[in-house]
């Protein structure tokens, strides 16, 4: 729970956002318990953003809370299933009916399961896309009223840079953010007559339980460089920008950089030999 406040409804803990609030910049963040989305949580708080941090992890969310609060944040936590459309509908109406407005949503909540695509579970397929995809898909979709009603809101999806190119032993992990991608590109033309900005953050491995003991040629090769901080803070950045030539995708890290810069210039046989090289096929 968070401290006291305007009281709570099923799913949700209690509000910790007062009418002095009302008017700060907000943010919705979704697998806000641990990693990226904890540190993101915390950076945007101390920022004086009143927060929405949102997961199923019920405890992460008290733990978040406390930290939060600790330090004179503002935040509101509650359970979210992001594959769930009327949870999306509930948690977005509550945070919105306490902070007033959203100024930014930010799709982080995702899932990693690595090993050859035959010997995986079709179950774990079709997880990692409903979550990672479909998640995006119904939450972006839930929170266009809102956006629309704040000026110059945006939106953040979490993209990969393994999903550059194909990664062998992440298929469909690889597959769900290239369509995270694509959603993003093709949001952000659609809604900028709105004033919504939707942009693309691209770490390559993070640090965080989602790649504890995830062992691919991949991150055998590259290895896992990036701490959730480093993304939190590039998303931090990359919010901050209106550039005057819009600009949709952030790639994180050097490694991120360098294979974007590679698979956007060299030709197509150049990148998949490198790829090949680096997954060890």
């Amino acid at each position: 729970m968070t401290g006291a406040g305007s009281g709570k409804t099923a799913g949700s803990c209690q509000f910790r956002i007062t009418l002095a609030d009302m008017g700060r910049p907000a943010v919705f963040i979704t697998g806000a318990a641990a990693g990226i989305g904890r540190s993101t949580a915390l950076l945007f708080a101390a920022q004086g953003y009143q927060v929405g941090a949102y997961d199923i992890d019920e405890v992460g969310l008290g733990r978040l809370a406390a930290d939060i609060t600790g330090q004179g944040g503002s935040v509101h936590t509650g359970v979210l299933d992001v594959t769930n459309a009327t949870q999306w509908a509930e948690r977005l109406a509550e945070f919105h009916a306490a902070a007033g407005r959203l100024d930014i949503l930010i799709n982080n909540a995702g899932i990693l399961r690595a090993g050859r695509f035959e010997t995986l579970e079709l179950a774990a397929h079709q997880a990692i896309i409903d979550v990672n995809l479909g998640g995006v898909l119904i939450g972006t979709h839930a929170a266009f009223r809102y956006l629309r009603d704040t000026p110059g809101a945006q939106v953040v999806n979490l993209c990969s840079a393994s999903a550059i190119y194909g990664q062998p032993e992440l298929a469909s992990y690889g597959a769900s953010k290239a369509a995270v991608k694509s959603l993003t590109e093709a949001l952000d033309l659609e809604w900028e007559r709105f004033d919504i900005r939707v942009i693309a953050i691209w770490p390559l491995f993070v640090d965080t339980a989602m790649t504890d003991g995830v062992q691919t040629g991949t991150t055998k090769s590259l290895g896992v460089r990036l701490t959730a901080q480093d993304v939190a803070e590039g998303i931090w950045e990359a919010t901050r920008k209106r550039a005057r030539l819009p600009r949709v995708h952030y790639e994180i890290g050097a490694q991120a950089k360098v294979l974007a810069t590679a698979a956007k210039y060299a030709p197509n046989w150049a990148v998949r030999t490198v790829n090949k090289y680096f997954s060890g096929t």
